[in-house]
């Protein structure tokens, strides 16, 4: 069974900078690729990027492209999203995702406002 843990997320201004990280239960082998999701209030999840199994092929939504990175280290069983000049629409509760599994994280929130 995989867990999912997320972390790193907080309040901070337009502009400004926040790294999550998703930590895995299991080791994150070259099979299993994970995807970073999000929910802002009244709207529907989406998908904010996803990354390769061993971090070859990123995906990102269009609204977060030059933005944000997702990466992974497997060594340390753990997925990470960059996010850079934060916007207030990028509010919203941040999830970590192991699609082949269909496992969700419990959500961390990310506010950004002045």
């Amino acid at each position: 069974q995989v867990q999912l843990v997320e972390s790193g997320g907080g309040l901070v201004q337009p502009g400004g900078s926040l790294r999550l990280s998703c930590a895995v239960s299991r080791t994150v082998s070259s099979d299993y690729p994970m995807a970073w999701h999000r929910q802002a209030p009244g709207k529907q999840r989406e998908l904010v990027a996803s990354i390769s199994s061993n971090g070859g092929r990123t995906n990102y939504a269009d609204s977060v492209k030059g933005r944000f990175t997702i990466s992974r280290d497997n060594a340390k069983s753990t997925v990470y999203l960059q996010m850079n000049g934060l916007k207030p629409e990028d509010t919203a509760v941040y999830y970590c995702v192991c699609p082949p599994f269909g496992k969700w994280g419990q959500g961390t929130q990310v506010t950004v406002s002045s």
